[in-house]
């Protein structure tokens, strides 16, 4: 009887081994919770065109989007872990609405099976032509005189462009008024007529109007500056040291699909991000490759987890 079990066991390793040196065998759903049309989609087709050269099968983008993400978000984490659907997940659906949401229908950790963290999207902290700061450090010194007196715009509250603006905030320990609108366009437009004097924002969304010179760029949120924008300092270096907010995307699978092909997904999506087209091609979209391993974009995961849960906390910013 053991061994009738043994042989079984054996023939199931061999089977699933087979699956998966065979995969893919048929077309791969990409499950893209964002607009069609917004950088971070333009950013996934890219890649999802050169890993379906590289794969040999098709890779189609579902942009399944409302409720913050979680809608799309939530049917990757339900689908079969087969490798044939994979997720764009990023800071927004795996680590604040976590904490934002009591009754999420999925849990960012348990739920899935990371593949690459695929890139980061640096925020740009962008003032009207006619306010006085030309750097962090002088808004900071600004907001020290002038305590609660400078207000600035975000496209919402508890968005990720409003917290990379607390963090400064608290970093800065500086009292700005957040002022928000319902949407990051609403939100740029008043600040380009100069009612509200600056905010944090993608600097695919503004990149025009700073070449224009109708918004004054003064700091990229990163750690290091961006090749999309080469001139801006970054703010920790002119104003608040170890200043670094980046959302980052990454690519996951639904928990329990085979470590091989979450291994194989892995292997071809860093081999894109490494190619010189897409390189290219995100530079001028301002949005930085990375590409790791299955376990470091786990452990990244976890890690702003914790991080934007205190940052919510300390900013006293509740979801439901």
């Amino acid at each position: 009887m053991r061994n009738a079990i043994y042989g079984s066991a054996v023939c199931l390793v061999l089977v699933a081994a087979a699956a998966n040196a065979q995969y893919p065998e048929k077309s791969i759903r990409f499950m893209m919770p964002y607009p069609p049309g917004g950088s971070i989609d333009i950013a996934g087709r890219a890649v999802a065109q050169k890993l379906a050269e590289a794969l040999g099968r098709q890779i189609i983008v579902d942009n399944r989007t409302g409720a913050g993400g979680t809608i799309g978000t939530e049917t990757a984490a339900h689908a079969a872990p087969d490798g044939y659907t994979i997720l764009m997940g990023g800071t927004g659906t795996l680590a604040l609405s976590p904490n934002l949401q009591k009754n999420l229908p999925y849990d960012p950790v348990r739920d899935f099976a990371p593949i690459t963290d695929l890139v980061s999207t640096p925020y740009v902290l962008v003032v009207h032509p006619s306010f006085a700061a030309h750097s962090a450090k002088e808004l900071v010194e600004m907001a020290k005189a002038r305590p609660g007196q400078i207000n600035y715009a975000s496209g919402g509250i508890g968005s990720a462009p409003h917290l990379a603006a607390e963090v400064f905030r608290s970093m800065a320990s500086i009292n700005l008024v957040h002022v928000p609108y319902k949407g990051s366009t609403p939100a740029i437009t008043e600040v380009l007529a100069g009612q509200v004097p600056f905010i944090f924002t993608g600097i695919p969304s503004v990149l025009s109007y700073i070449k224009a010179g109708r918004l004054r760029a003064i700091g990229v949120t990163s750690a290091t500056r961006t090749t999309a924008l080469p001139d801006v300092p970054t703010i920790a270096d002119t104003g608040v040291p170890g200043y670094d907010v980046s959302p980052w995307f990454g690519v996951l699978a639904p928990a329990r699909t085979p470590r091989a092909i979450v291994m194989k997904l892995n292997d071809e999506i860093v081999k894109v991000l490494k190619s010189a087209a897409i390189r290219e091609r995100f530079a001028v979209e301002g949005v930085e490759p990375i590409g790791d391993s299955p376990e470091h974009f786990a452990a990244y995961i976890k890690s702003e987890l914790a991080k934007w849960g205190k940052v919510l906390k300390e900013s006293g910013i509740h979801g439901d």
